[in-house]
């Protein structure tokens, strides 16, 4: 039987609460990475710098109350 558009929300939301940690983790992780590969662009110092900065101050957030509004929404198009 098919699943309803509220069963698959309600699926999403306790999937993505399940993963947040580990999304969380894995972004803070890739940080350092994200910053090498943005230095080995031809941008000039002031963006690199920029750059650096906000992704040092950046947080990844996981938001599962606006993923569930968002994604019916857009499924529904």
């Amino acid at each position: 039987m098919a699943a309803t558009i509220d069963e698959m929300v309600r699926k999403g939301v306790n999937k993505l609460r399940n993963k947040a940690d580990s999304m969380i983790r894995s972004w803070n992780a890739a940080k350092s990475r994200m910053i090498a590969g943005y230095d080995a662009t031809p941008f000039g110092p002031t963006r690199k710098s920029n750059y650096r900065a906000g992704i040092q101050t950046a947080e990844f957030r996981v938001d599962p109350e606006k993923w569930a509004r968002n994604w019916p929404a857009k499924m529904s198009e």
